[in-house]
């Protein structure tokens, strides 16, 4: 495993790079066997530590979890044990889609992804240049693989990678869908596939009538 451990305008000594992996390694091994790459990011949030970790697993599948505390040690640890509980919770569904990948490589595509610019304060209409609305400033430009998945599989991927939301293709049929943490806590699913096979469904029974 590919380990890199970093402070942000912070000192990282090699006592805590060599418990950051020590730990690291054998929560992997207990939960899920190997990883790709791991990064631990240490910073300094106000009068506490904050430690982000990240550990690619598989291909497509990215595990995050953070903690705050009062010192290097202790962020790590609560980091480290919440992400603990993200693997103990998918560790059997993790290994069989595991397994799946070796025995039928995943379909993958490519979509671009953007980062715009934050409007200080909404105007009351958007500006208009030779007849068309500007478009918001992208500040950012990267691409992202879109993968296709089960539902169950979305939710999986993006509860483990601390998303709010997590876009896919629905291995069902082939088109977009999107998976969402709402305000209440519980996960969204929007199928625009789905409502529309319901639409035709109504349209076939007013025309049998």
């Amino acid at each position: 495993m590919q380990l890199t451990v970093t402070g942000k305008q912070l000192g990282v000594g090699e006592a805590l790079r060599s418990h950051v992996e020590a730990s690291l390694e054998a929560l992997l091994i207990k939960y899920f066997g190997s990883a790709i790459e791991a990064h631990a990011v240490f910073a300094r949030e106000a009068h506490l530590i904050r430690a982000d970790l990240s550990v690619h697993i598989g291909r497509g599948i990215m595990v995050k979890s953070a903690a705050n505390a009062t010192d290097y040690y202790p962020a790590f640890d609560a980091a480290a044990e919440r992400l603990a509980k993200q693997l103990r919770r998918y560790k059997r569904r993790l290994r069989d889609h595991h397994a799946r990948l070796r025995n039928q490589p995943e379909e993958l595509e490519t979509a671009r992804s953007f980062v715009l610019a934050a409007a200080e304060e909404e105007p009351d209409s958007e500006p208009v240049i030779d007849g068309q609305a500007t478009a918001p400033a992208v500040i950012a430009e990267m691409s992202t693989d879109l993968p296709r998945l089960t539902v169950g599989e979305a939710v999986m991927r993006m509860d483990l990678a601390d998303a709010p939301v997590l876009l896919f293709r629905n291995r069902a049929h082939g088109e977009l869908n999107l998976v969402y943490r709402r305000s209440d806590g519980n996960i969204g699913w929007i199928d625009p596939a789905l409502e529309a096979g319901r639409s035709a469904s109504r349209k076939a029974g007013r025309a049998n009538r």
